[in-house]
């Protein structure tokens, strides 16, 4: 936190087709974090989603500095370009395939992934803040089932936010990857709109972030204190025809 101005930041979303400059920059973010980890092999560590018109992001910034902090997205299942989870472990478990169709014929699914936060944010807990973030904007989407695919280290978070892991698949749900030392899980969140298999301080959080999406909120992580302005309002969702994707979009006001 040395190199930042303040501990002030803004979380906000918005549809990856409408701020193709902002996703560059989020890449650029994402592989940094990566690089610092020596971590290059990440399925959803690309630049084709940009153009992708079922993709929607969450970012974090410095609110004086407005410098890009971190960032976390949904893609949504169109039946014309895989989700990273498919490209991830499919080859190891084709059963993803029929997992990810079954569910985009049932509500339909969106897979989270691509998140980071910048080293220079370490201890303040932005990765919670932003996952909760989008999960909380996933209502606006038009889906029931949030899939993913993480690591150890990140499965306590995504536990707390809902998130099971789907035992059927690999080793007992777990995958190498990454690398072949690491190990990933698949996981899902069955609704994500009621979020009933979340931890409960979790859902509260994610509850009033749905009711009251635009919001000035005090956030603690053990002593570290951030003052967010929250602005999880998507300004357009495209219209997803699983399969035969019109293209169409719908804006909010």
């Amino acid at each position: 936190m040395d190199n930042l101005k303040n501990n002030s930041f803004n979380i906000w979303a918005y549809r990856a087709i409408d701020e193709l400059e902002l996703c560059k920059e989020y890449i650029k973010g994402h592989i940094k974090v990566l690089a610092d980890y020596g971590i290059s092999s990440i399925t959803s560590n690309n630049s084709l989603w940009i153009e992708n018109a079922n993709m929607y992001c969450v970012v974090a910034e410095d609110s004086k500095t407005h410098e890009l902090l971190g960032g976390i997205r949904i893609q949504l299942a169109d039946g014309l370009l895989q989700l990273p989870v498919e490209n991830a472990i499919g080859y190891m478990d084709n059963r993803i395939y029929n997992i990810v169709k079954n569910f985009a014929f049932n509500g339909g699914v969106g897979e989270l992934s691509g998140l980071w936060v910048s080293n220079k944010l370490k201890g303040v807990g932005m990765g919670p803040y932003l996952v909760r973030a989008i999960i909380a904007s996933a209502n606006q989407l038009n889906f029931i089932k949030l899939i993913g695919i993480c690591g150890e280290n990140t499965l306590p978070m995504f536990k707390n936010v809902g998130f099971l892991i789907d035992h059927s698949l690999g080793k007992n749900g777990g995958f190498p990857y990454p690398t072949e030392d690491l190990t990933a899980h698949v996981v899902g969140i069955l609704n994500a709109i009621t979020l009933e298999t979340a931890a409960n301080n979790d859902k509260e959080i994610m509850t009033s972030l749905r009711q009251t999406p635009i919001i000035k909120r005090i956030e603690t992580n053990n002593h570290f204190v951030s003052e967010i302005n929250y602005n999880l309002i998507y300004k357009n969702v495209s219209i997803n025809n699983y399969g035969i994707n019109s293209g169409q979009t719908n804006k909010l006001n």
